[in-house]
Parts: structure tokens; sequence; C-alpha cells
């Protein structure tokens, strides 16, 4: 209802809300209103059920998921906030449960809100040991507030807030030469912010062994270390975390989007013992009312319970496989008159066009076929697939019988 007491449609609340931009994008996607969700499927308000091949990483377990809800149940029926003054229980056995998945050394966890707040934590934490100067990559994608999106090298999403912060040096994904040299010129107060495949850039992957040298040169240049698995991590690569090929330990990396399991919003930062000293020692040096809050902590433990009980790693890496060679077949016969190339790694997977337009197109002629996947917000031209580990064979058959209809219409209607 409108303050005149007139009934209004969801379009027109959404535009006098939320802005006349997110409603008109909701009209372009047909006016139609999610209402419900399971496993794999998004249901809208007329009853039709789209399967869920995107949601930017954060559904590797699919939708409420029956062992992370009940968690969240628990904790609600129990005690779903904390006054923040004594110990409590659900938080630090999440932290408990993440720092035992993650790489040897990386014990120390800050539970925050979402990925943006992780690189805001991470940032600040370097600050504490004097590195002020920031090298980040270009088309990386940190988050949108002030900190990260001044790490977030792509103009169009800087250019209307600044001045950023200072001291941010971008080069180019993948160039280790250009890396040594941004890092020398900063030595002994760098910081190097870096995500194992580059997901909001078009599913970029770096060249074999440059994980490894950005580790040296960090080691090099006295410069701290940060991997951003925000999107790459806790499963999505088909690797439990995207840099174990590379055999690293960072000094801060960033957890999210999966961590949630697709039910509670929840994101960490987590930290060598030597670099979270300063958080360590004061635990008001950097605080938030609603992170680490026990319904969230609740579903990340029972998260990374079930990843483990249920090898969803080992399903993303096969699931991945399969989906990879599926896809690659299936846009082949298109190749000839469309630049088409499929990569990725496990279940973050990018199909990259010669025409922007040839994006949007397959994009819509895949929601008229009921599925749903990703654009990139820093590359146009990719299309994105995150499905879920969970997948059935025969949810995957409906996949690629829609992807295979959606390719014929976009480009031989």
């Amino acid at each position: 209802m409108t303050a005149s007491g007139v009934r209004t449609g969801i379009e027109d609340l959404c535009r006098a809300h939320q802005g006349s931009g997110r409603a008109a994008l909701g009209r372009l996607l047909g006016g139609m209103e999610e209402i419900a969700s399971e496993g794999a499927w998004v249901v809208v308000a007329d009853g039709r059920r789209f399967l869920n091949f995107g949601g930017h990483g954060v559904y590797l377990l699919g939708h409420r998921h029956p062992e992370v809800t009940a968690a969240v149940h628990r904790q609600i029926d129990t005690h779903p906030m904390s006054t923040r003054v004594f110990f409590e229980p659900a938080g630090v056995h999440a932290a408990a449960a993440l720092s035992a998945v993650t790489p040897a050394g990386l014990d120390l966890v800050h539970f925050v809100n979402s990925g943006a707040e992780a690189t805001e934590a991470a940032l600040k934490l370097a600050r504490t040991h004097g590195k002020t100067e920031i090298v980040t990559t270009v088309n990386g994608f940190h988050g949108k507030t002030l900190g990260a999106l001044s790490v977030t090298a792509r103009p169009v999403f800087q250019r209307p807030f600044e001045p950023l912060l200072p001291g941010v040096t971008a080069v180019r994904y993948g160039d280790a030469a250009e890396l040594d040299a941004a890092l020398a010129r900063v030595a002994g107060r760098g910081v190097l912010i870096v995500e194992p495949v580059q997901g909001e850039g078009g599913v970029i992957v770096p060249p074999p062994g440059y994980l490894a040298a950005a580790a040296d040169l960090c080691r090099q240049h006295d410069a701290l270390l940060i991997v951003d698995e925000i999107q790459t991590g806790l499963g999505r690569l088909g690797t439990w975390w995207g840099i174990d090929d590379a055999r690293i330990v960072p000094d801060i990396m960033l957890v999210g989007k999966g961590l949630s399991g697709g039910v509670v919003p929840i994101s960490a930062m987590v930290a060598t013992a030597e670099t979270y000293q300063p958080f360590a020692k004061d635990p008001y040096l950097h605080s938030s009312t609603f992170a680490a809050s026990p319904i969230a902590c609740a579903a990340a433990a029972a998260t990374i319970r079930v990843m483990r009980d249920d090898d969803i790693v080992g399903k993303a890496a096969d699931l991945g496989r399969r989906l990879v060679h599926a896809v690659g077949n299936a846009v082949a016969a298109h190749s000839s008159a469309h630049r088409i190339e499929v990569r990725g790694r496990g279940l973050l997977i990018g199909i990259e066009f010669d025409d922007p337009r040839s994006v949007g197109d397959l994009y819509l002629n895949l929601v008229d076929r009921g599925v749903l996947v990703n654009h990139s917000l820093n590359s146009p031209t990719v299309l994105r697939l995150t499905p879920p580990a969970v997948l059935s064979d025969g949810e995957l058959d409906f996949f690629l019988t829609a992807f295979t209809d959606a390719l014929s219409a976009a480009f031989f209607a």
C-alpha cells in the first residue's frame, strides 16, 4: 500500500523505494517475483521454476540445504544474536571449523558480514603493519565499499566516487614482471591483493606459476600478500582453495560467498598469527555490531561440515570437468559464425563472446528457457556459470538442452 492507501504492484513499489534502475532491470527480466527456492531451483510467483546456474558463487550447496537450514533454525530457537560480552560458542566453533580447512598457518579468523567488509578488514590490518602502498590487478574485483572499491580496478565503478584511497597501483593480472617492478617501488611498504582466478573479470585463469611467483615477490620486497578467495574458495574451483595448486600460504586470505551455505550472509578474513597480532591484541581495533552473529556462524560451521562429509569439493571438480566439456561441444557448432571461448576451473566457468550484445541475447534466451546465469561485472563480453555442486544428472541435462536451444535462438533465429 502507498501512503494514500492505494495498492501498488511490485514494480511500482520497487521504483518508488529502490530506484528506477532496479525497477527497469526487473521489468527487462519479465517482472517476475522470486518467492521460494530449494536445491538448484528458484521459484517465482506464478509457479515457474528456474535452474540456478548464477548467484555469483554463493550457492555451491544449492538453496536451503537441509543441514544448514536446520542449524540456523536451532540457533534462532536458542540464541540468534549475542551481547558481544561473553564467549559466544557458535562464533568460536565456526572459527575453529574454518581454520581447520584453510592452508596451514591461517589460523586466526575475523568474521564479517560481506566480502567487501572482509577486504576492508584486510586493508586495515595491513595498515597496522605499515603497509600503506597497495598493489592490485586490472579488472580485479574486491567489493564496492570505499576501500574495497579503491582496489577494484574498474574505472566505470570508481569514477563516481573519486578520490579514492591514495597509494594504489594496478598491474596487469598474470604479469609477474610488472608486479615485480610495482612492488620494488614500494619495498617495505607494499601489500598485494590478488584473486586466484579473476571471477568478475571474466573467469581469467592466470598463467602457470603466477601465484607462486607473486608470493615470492612479496617476500623479496617485504610486502604483505592478501589472496581474495571470496568467490574462488571453499570448493568453487574443484579444490578447497584456489591457491592449493600453487602451494602458497598468504599472510591474509578472504573468504565469503559459499561460506554462507546460501542461507545467511557471512564472510571472513583469515590471517597468520603474526599478521593478525594487532587485531588479536585489541579486539576493538576493528569491530562490527552484527559480525560473527550466532545464526551466521551456525550456518558457516554447518556448511563446512556438509562440505567435508559429502565431498563437495570432489563433486565440484567432477561436475566442472563434465560441464566444461559439454558446454565446449555445444558452442563448437556456433564458433564458425561467432568467436566463442569456454574456460574456467571447477564450477567457475566463463563463456566469452566477441560482442557484449551476444551476452545479453544469450542471457535472456536462457531465462526464457528456465535457466539463470551470471553476467560479469568487470567483463561485459563474458557470461559466467556458477552452478551448485549438488546437481543431479537430470538437472545437468536440463541445463545443456536449454543452453543449446538458447544458443540457436540467440545466434541463428
